[in-house]
């Protein structure tokens, strides 16, 4: 494949990927949810996985320290999520729902299905799966390629 094709998918794969941003980000201000894509990312990873470390977490929602700080600095004022110390490490902490963060989650998941169903509608199931093998393999091409800091 020569490098102009590579350039060219490339951009329709960033093309994308901020166009589906976009429009979630979009839904989500005028369907009045009162957080963010981001917010809503670090809100459905905690409450699919429980108690994470700040750590954990950033490395789930891709997110650098200080991004993913602000992001649950506000979190945290809404009243959605708490930090509470590392019952085996002082130094730090874990982060996990409230009751408030609990019911934001099971009142957004219903709308956020529906904005993804925009974004999928038109392709059958035999495309997800083509869709899946391939960003699984791009995935794949570069896992253990970027060094962390």
């Amino acid at each position: 494949m020569t490098q102009e094709l590579f350039a060219r998918y490339s951009f329709l794969l960033d093309r994308t990927a901020r166009k589906v941003k976009q429009y979630a980000q979009q839904q989500f201000k005028h369907g009045d949810f009162d957080v963010t894509v981001d917010q809503w990312l670090i809100l459905k990873n905690l409450s699919e996985n429980g108690h994470l470390s700040q750590t954990e977490l950033a490395n789930l929602v891709f997110k650098d320290h200080p991004t993913l700080t602000r992001i649950l600095d506000l979190l945290c004022k809404k009243g959605y999520v708490e930090r509470v110390p590392h019952p085996q490490d002082r130094r730090s902490f874990q982060l996990h729902l409230t009751d408030n963060g609990i019911a934001k989650v099971t009142e957004l998941k219903p709308k956020v299905l529906e904005i993804r169903e925009k974004a999928w509608e038109n392709l059958n199931e035999t495309d997800f799966e083509e869709f899946k093998r391939i960003l699984n393999t791009i995935y794949q091409n570069l896992d253990g390629q970027i060094l962390e800091e």
